[in-house]
């Protein structure tokens, strides 16, 4: 509260200490009850958190929202109020490695393994088909699952999803686990801001954004803050070399593209060459191709908004989202 009440006034709130959480961000406070899938993957044990938000009047859909890599479930806060009052039944998940689910000593990140953790907590919840809407890292999630389970997948909407482009093959030096580790561990509430601030809200800032920042600051700032960390690097190293590009044909579920024109983001971009990282992270262009290349697509394009649209402008994102999920309706 001190932090927020320091932002409204002007004042700069990276004069004070970020607050440490726990390595499943105990601490932070979600927007609806939190419960937990226990499983067993890769012969460990672990907790994926999630929330369920049921409907006043269900409309008899269900729509799976899939975060991005330096977001939570909690983020999706604004989307899961707008979609419940339409009907929704909403279910927004803590990825394994992320936020409030575990965070294991040692595990074999792919996109197709949090693609079955995912239909698993589903199938647990008695949810047999879904309306996917990935953002960023969660739209090459939701890509996977769709690709895995077509039938089960009703309708998939991307936003700003990352992948569009294979950063290595376009000159981004490679980087080893352990240097990603090593940025990672060098991760601070100002590192966070400013970056946040350029890429997600095309370099505007509001006194809102600043709850996200101290989510992933104080997640970074615990005790756990090593495991944290390393898993933050697997991760990365997962989205690095695993693009999705190269499968959007393979689509065959309504596909809506949901691009903010002023998004920049490319993994690694800041260790290419600077003539080659001119050429990453231009959004329009990679969802104009993108939309082409994917059958049954839509695009919507945000030409003042940055990577996280839901966040930045949450009444206009919701607006295109609840029109987008009507008409894939119509159109399945």
């Amino acid at each position: 509260m001190l932090i927020r009440a320091l932002v409204l006034c002007g004042l700069p709130a990276v004069a004070l200490a970020a607050a440490a959480y726990g390595p499943e961000l105990q601490g932070f406070s979600y927007p609806y009850p939190v419960a937990r899938y226990e499983f067993t993957s890769q012969r460990v044990p672990m907790g994926m958190a999630y929330m369920d938000i049921q409907p006043r009047q269900a409309n008899g859909r269900v729509v799976v929202l899939l975060h991005g890599k330096n977001f939570c479930a909690a983020t999706w806060a604004d989307t899961i109020a707008a979609l419940a009052a339409a009907g929704y039944r909403v279910v927004a998940p803590d990825q394994i490695g992320f936020c409030k689910s575990s965070k294991p000593q040692r595990y074999q990140y792919t996109f197709q393994q949090l693609a079955h953790n995912t239909r698993e907590l589903l199938h647990s919840l008695g949810i047999e088909r879904a309306i996917l809407v990935g953002h960023s890292t969660g739209g090459m999630l939701a890509v996977r699952y769709a690709l895995m389970y077509p039938g089960e997948t009703q309708q998939l909407v991307l936003v700003d999803p990352i992948g569009l482009e294979d950063w290595k093959a376009l000159g981004v030096p490679p980087i080893s686990l352990d240097e990603w580790y090593a940025r990672e561990l060098k991760v601070n509430a100002d590192s966070i801001r400013s970056y946040e601030r350029q890429t997600y809200y095309a370099g505007t800032w509001q006194p809102q954004y600043e709850r996200w920042v101290d989510m992933l600051a104080g997640l970074n700032a615990g005790a756990g803050k090593e495991l944290v960390a390393w898993n933050s690097a697997s991760i990365y190293d997962m989205i690095f070399t695993q693009p999705i590009v190269y499968e959007l044909p393979l689509l065959k579920v309504p596909t809506l593209l949901m691009i903010g024109d002023q998004d920049t983001t490319a993994i690694g971009k800041d260790l290419a060459p600077a003539a080659v990282r001119a050429t990453l992270g231009h959004y329009p262009q990679l969802g104009r191709r993108a939309v082409a290349e994917i059958p049954y697509a839509q695009l919507v394009e945000f030409p003042q908004l940055g990577h996280a649209p839901m966040i930045q402008s949450p009444a206009e994102f919701q607006k295109a989202l609840l029109a987008g999920l009507a008409e894939g309706r119509g159109r399945r």
